[in-house]
């Protein structure tokens, strides 16, 4: 690690090791793993920048010189979510039909469970993709000089290549089918990340706000189906007028429908409800669930070809970018 006067460490990298001993990437990785044709005053300039660097190579970097097996680390929040579990069927059948081994973290959607992966997960896998609440400063700071593909972001990644879901005119859709069946106190059940709204927060507000609907009916819920019933229930104590709440993600729409039920409200005649990713689990809840729906399986698959095409050499962190679109998908519950 090199650190300087108010700081935070950085760590070392290949490319800072084929820097200093004045070579290439690859010749630094024929180097420390004694592969290849390299001449004994190279290599032993290249082992004498690492040691004076303190560098540690990753299995990518080790692996720099011979591709034709990779384990991926795939980070996700909550195993026991569905929508996770379906990202994750995606990435781990994408990665089979390429002779990959996928390596699932779950972080139990705890920032300091996550700090904790990002440490080791260098030493143990090729590459990494999943959801991350750290800045990508941060996420840097722990991969530095290793693939990685963001899965879910919801606003264009600088420093990564990135699965990006634009679901906001779904969104949209789903407020303006809501005043078009009369609602006009609607509520949402959000899910904050690093204290702050979420995106499909500043979807929703803005949609609202086309509509003239009151953008304040807005709770906080934990991603799980507890979670989204008390949310509703804090909800309608304070605010028993409304008759309609979009959700952040399905989970919270199903516990919100357990609630309304548990509270004698009918939906969707006295509550209307819409979730957000399309889940199966909506088709199996009673009413079925209208969502703003996206392939989820999708998003795990593209992030290993994007991964793919980073390794290739066919594509940059940069300019990576693909968008995945949420669609209103109108069931029961709306």
């Amino acid at each position: 690690m090199v650190s300087t006067p108010g700081a935070e460490p950085r760590k070392i990298t290949i490319n800072d090791v084929a820097r200093s001993a004045g070579v290439s990437r690859q010749t630094v990785s024929r180097a420390l793993n004694d592969k290849g044709e390299i001449d004994g005053d190279t290599k032993q300039r290249v082992l004498d920048a690492a040691r004076a660097l303190g560098y540690r190579p990753s299995r990518f970097a080790r692996g720099l010189v011979r591709q034709d097996t990779m384990t991926i680390g795939l980070v996700i929040p909550d195993l026991l979510n569905p929508f996770f579990t379906e990202v994750a069927a995606g990435a781990l059948e994408a990665a089979r039909s390429r002779g990959w081994h996928v390596v699932v973290y779950a972080t139990a959607d705890r920032a300091d469970e996550e700090r904790g992966t990002l440490q080791v997960i260098t030493s143990q896998v090729d590459a990494v993709i999943g959801y991350f609440s750290c800045s990508e400063s941060e996420l840097e700071s722990y991969t530095r000089g290793m693939p990685v593909v963001l899965i879910g972001r919801e606003g264009r990644s600088t420093r990564f290549s990135s699965i990006r879901i634009d679901g906001e005119q779904g969104v949209r859709a789903a407020v303006a089918h809501l005043v078009a069946e009369g609602h006009t106190r609607i509520g949402m059940l959000d899910h904050r990340t690093r204290a702050e709204p979420s995106i499909r927060h500043d979807w929703f507000t803005a949609a609202a706000r086309e509509h003239g609907i009151d953008t304040h009916l807005v709770v906080d819920a934990d991603q799980t189906a507890d979670g989204g019933g008390a949310a509703l229930r804090t909800l309608l104590a304070a605010r028993p007028e409304v008759t309609a709440v979009f959700t952040f993600n399905d989970i919270i729409a199903v516990g919100a429908l357990r609630e309304a039920r548990r509270l004698g409200r009918s939906v969707p005649r006295d509550l209307a409800v819409i979730g957000f990713d399309g889940l199966q689990l909506g088709a199996l809840v009673e009413p079925p669930l209208s969502s703003v729906a996206l392939d989820t399986r999708q998003l795990g698959a593209l992030a290993i070809e994007q991964l793919a095409r980073l390794l290739s050499g066919l594509g940059t962190s940069e300019a990576d970018d693909l968008v995945v679109h949420a669609e209103l998908h109108l069931s029961g519950s709306a």
